[in-house]
């Protein structure tokens, strides 16, 4: 057996006893809670819980964390440092990157483990990496979507990439409470200059609701944004290349009504398709694809709550779209999808030891067949 052959049979077997590494890359929060940053996390937690050795990955030794805003369970979770002089990644290791990051899939890409790329926003996808790049220049053939549009947008991408799809989970704690709703809209946008408009606009041309509190959620603990969305009687939500929505979900769960911007990547739990093929918008919240006409609808989604009038359609709506995501499905997702992983993996180093054995078998064969063919001369000379 050549050397090159026993490193991958041990490899597999390191696969087989679950002795392997996931190191999942992410970037130090600093204690701003960010949801694409909690689902690594929740990645994390959830196979360490299954008994892999799932790891965060830092860029540096020293980091904030994410005690501030998803508590000490997550920030016990296994931490390590591209820093760090114990950091060995093997061929029986995994490393997931997020899609954005596409100058750490250069740096790694000569490592010997596997790489899975992490699709959680569609539009960063392309926000780094060079023209006529592909990940399969990083060595990368395997990426995990949030959802089935994301997936299909990563195949139009990269059509040689296998994608699986492990759904964003909304944590219990979002439940509704039973006490009065105050008169306060929530508000989550991407950009902060954006909710700002809202807010200012709103204000200027409805005068009248100046009483009304519209806090941003943007940078509260889940804990503490859970609390503020379930008291408010209204939220309102702009981000146009989210790939997935937790916020609205968020909000749907705590039964908060939801007025926001239709994404240039229209979710799957705001759509539907009818018996035609033809696809259209569920009224599981006030959507629109004009930004300026929020102020508007806000205005007039208030005065139907101070009448005790909310459309009946949008409540029945939003519990029928929270349903689907829950954290039970998530895990399962990652268990099946991560067994799914090791298993092709293990079938991938298990082909290259066979090619190593059969080249190894030939070359044997070949120098029996030239020490015979020496007999053979010097029997005749």
């Amino acid at each position: 057996m050549t050397k090159e052959e026993q490193e991958l049979r041990e490899a597999i077997t390191r696969l087989d006893k679950k002795e392997f590494g996931l190191y999942f890359y992410t970037v130090d929060s600093h204690g701003n809670a960010l949801a694409a940053i909690a689902n690594i996390y929740e990645h994390v937690k959830t196979l360490n819980g299954l008994g892999y050795n799932a790891v965060v990955l830092h860029d540096k030794t020293e980091y904030v964390g994410v005690a501030d805003w998803m508590g000490q369970e997550y920030a016990d979770l296994p931490h390590m440092s591209l820093e760090s002089q114990q950091l060995r990644i093997g061929g029986s290791d995994f490393i997931i990157i997020p899609e954005v990051f596409a100058k750490m899939m250069d740096q790694v890409k000569n490592l010997p483990a596997k790489k899975i790329v992490m699709v959680q926003a569609y539009d960063y996808i392309l926000e780094l990496i060079d023209v006529g790049i592909t990940w399969a220049h990083f060595g990368v053939k395997d990426a995990i979507c949030t959802t089935e549009k994301g997936s299909q947008y990563v195949k139009s991408l990269f059509p040689s990439t296998n994608t699986e799809i492990i759904p964003v989970a909304i944590p219990e704690f979002f439940k509704g409470s039973d006490k009065p709703r105050i008169p306060e809209v929530a508000i989550m946008a991407r950009d902060q200059q954006v909710a700002a408009k809202i807010i200012k606009s709103f204000y200027l041309q409805y005068p009248m609701y100046k009483w009304v509190g519209i806090p941003e959620v943007r940078g509260l603990s889940r804990e503490q944004a859970a609390e503020r969305i379930g008291k408010s009687c209204l939220a309102v939500w702009v981000d146009d290349i989210s790939g997935f929505g937790t916020f609205p979900l968020e909000c749907m769960e705590a039964g908060t009504p939801v007025i926001g911007k239709i994404p240039n990547l229209v979710p799957e739990w705001m759509e539907k398709t009818n018996q035609d093929g033809s696809k259209v918008i569920i009224n599981n919240g006030v959507w629109t694809s004009d930004l300026l006409n929020i102020p508007e609808l806000i205005a007039k989604y208030l005065q139907a709550w101070l009448e005790d009038n909310e459309p009946q359609e949008i409540i029945d709506e939003m519990k029928a779209s929270t349903g689907q995501y829950t954290s039970e499905k998530r895990d399962t997702a990652i268990e099946t999808v991560y067994a799914k992983f090791v298993n092709n993996r293990k079938e991938e180093l298990g082909e290259i030891a066979d090619q190593f054995a059969e080249a190894e078998a030939k070359e044997v064969e070949k120098q029996a067949t030239l020490q015979n063919e020496q007999r053979w001369t010097k029997l005749q000379t």
